[in-house]
């Protein structure tokens, strides 16, 4: 039996978000229309999370005395990082230690690195994947430019969102590749990972949610990312009966590796009924925005009712939809969305503004969203709201 009790109080059911962006902020939401007393950390001040949570406190999460100290001093009954830069060897103490970390510590651990997590799929499951090798210094990374073979995708082994990567498409780009690998790792500079180049015809996003009644796909979600960052989802992805069965098969597995509850987002390239595993969060995914407006329950409904061991007798869909990022480059303190009863207009759209307060180069600061008969016209519907949108820096 599942019971809440009520924030500030001695029966509160407390969670701490690790990680405070726009993702977590959703989760936030849904876990306080549970009454769930929430704590946001995060590396700054006022991120998106913090401003509708309980309590926030302010460290480098890489730091693991200071995350230790918070967890000790809150003592609370769940601890779900919302990014992958944490220091994952104290979530696995303080698993060890009676804490609940969702899904696990070891999903957290894997994760963090493409290392952990494309050996897991490729060398113990016997997962599908791109060819690989990893290199620790420039040498190595040579000779794995050299047996990976041109074009061959170059990626910090710590990073997220397309920082550091990098394609190499000819001898000249191998130099350019290693410094923006170096410069991209969300540690600094270290270890990169060399993939063989993926001709496939569609690449999608499997939300995946283990629960207390098993576990549950969503429908398929296809995005299109630049730079490695995503721009554009919608959902349902059209693919055939025999790749969805063995994308689903994947998600499992891989999932199921990881172990816990909670949403995983399993990403996978489909080329025909053929399905190679990318990567996996787990975590609510961006491309899985559009959920809020395709579903009655979104990524990050389920997230919160996983955690909580509540059930989820259903995922209705409501009908295909799609979300744009709205991507805001320059410099400032003080940005301004404008013309938004225009871009509001139609039927079936809506925008989450997230209240980052600044941008220094570029940052994804708020997603579009809508429905319509069908993908193409939801995409067609949100990419006019946007030609619409006027930003002020």
């Amino acid at each position: 039996m599942v019971r809440i009790g009520t924030p500030y109080s001695p029966t509160a059911v407390k969670v701490m978000m690790l990680g405070s962006g726009e993702l977590g902020k959703e989760v936030v939401i849904e876990l306080q229309r549970f009454g769930v007393e929430v704590i946001a950390v995060d590396k700054y001040e006022n991120a998106p999370a913090q401003q509708v949570a309980h309590r926030a406190y302010v460290i480098s999460m890489l730091d693991g005395k200071a995350l230790r100290e918070i967890v000790e001093k809150e003592k609370p009954d769940y601890i779900v990082p919302e990014i992958e830069a944490i220091a994952t060897s104290v979530l696995v103490e303080l698993e060890r230690e009676g804490y609940q970390v969702v899904p696990t510590a070891k999903a957290a651990l894997l994760t963090m690195n493409r290392e952990g997590i494309r050996r897991l799929a490729a060398e113990e499951l016997g997962v599908k994947t791109s060819p690989y090798r990893f290199a620790a210094d420039r040498k190595e990374f040579e000779q794995a430019v050299r047996e990976i073979g041109m074009p061959c995708v170059v990626k910090p082994i710590m990073s997220s969102s397309g920082h550091g990567q990098s394609v190499i498409r000819a001898e000249a780009d191998i130099d350019k590749a290693w410094r923006i690998a170096q410069e991209g790792g969300r540690a600094g500079a270290g270890k990169v990972i060399v993939e063989g180049f993926v001709r496939f015809d569609y690449e999608i996003t499997l939300l995946t949610v283990r629960h207390a009644g098993g576990t549950s796909f969503l429908p398929p979600i296809g995005h299109i990312q630049i730079d490695g960052d995503y721009r554009e989802s919608w959902q349902p992805q059209a693919m055939s009966e025999g790749a969805l069965e063995k994308a689903e098969e994947i998600a499992a597995k891989v999932t199921g590796a990881l172990g816990g509850r909670g949403i995983f987002g399993v990403e996978m390239f489909i080329c025909g009924d053929e399905v190679i595993f990318s990567e996996v969060s787990p975590r609510p995914h961006d491309t899985g925005m559009v959920t809020m407006v395709s579903q009655e329950l979104s990524e990050f409904a389920l997230h919160a009712r996983a955690i909580l061991g509540l059930p989820v007798p259903e995922i209705k869909f409501w009908s295909p939809s799609a979300s744009k990022a709205i991507v805001v480059e320059g410099e400032s303190d003080r940005m301004e969305f404008g013309n938004l009863d225009e871009v509001l207009a139609e039927p079936g759209t809506a925008m989450r503004m997230f209240g980052k307060r600044e941008v220094k180069g570029h940052r994804r600061m708020a997603v579009l969203l809508a429905r319509d008969v069908d993908v193409d016209a939801a995409l067609a519907k949100v990419r006019r709201a946007a030609d619409k949108l006027q930003i002020k820096l």
